[in-house]
């Protein structure tokens, strides 16, 4: 991801608390899938399984959305890539709530996440006044 970086967006507070965001999703999403991983005795599996990997998912997309908005030239496609960077982080932020309901220990790590989350919403409007 960090190979074909231009050297000036690697030094965006935004860049660096997206890739934040996403070590801090994977620790999350790995230590709640060794609690959610275990079958209930009915069989089935535990649903929040999925929104653990969401949030991987889903702040793997961030780092690119701020590449691709920084970047592009012109402002109509740049205005997508911001919009696709807000749904995502608005996306990440529910999906928290949703794992926070989980039955998992990884679970008080989430108002961690959102804390940060809420710090990269910051810097991402003062960002994007600059675009």
């Amino acid at each position: 991801m960090l190979h074909n970086t231009p050297p000036n967006l690697s030094d965006l507070p935004v860049y660096q608390k997206a890739l934040e965001i996403f070590a801090l999703s994977q620790n999350i999403s790995t230590y709640l899938n060794h609690d959610l991983s275990n079958l209930k005795p009915d069989g089935s599996e535990d649903s929040n399984i999925y929104f653990s990997g969401d949030i991987v998912q889903q702040s793997v997309s961030l780092v690119p959305e701020i590449m691709n908005a920084e970047l592009e030239r012109y402002s109509d496609r740049k205005h997508k890539h911001l919009d696709s960077l807000r749904r995502l982080t608005n996306k990440l932020y529910k999906n928290s709530y949703r794992l926070e309901r989980s039955n998992s220990n990884g679970k008080d790590f989430l108002p961690i996440l959102r804390s940060e989350l809420k710090k990269f919403k910051k810097l991402q409007s003062s960002w994007m006044l600059t675009l």
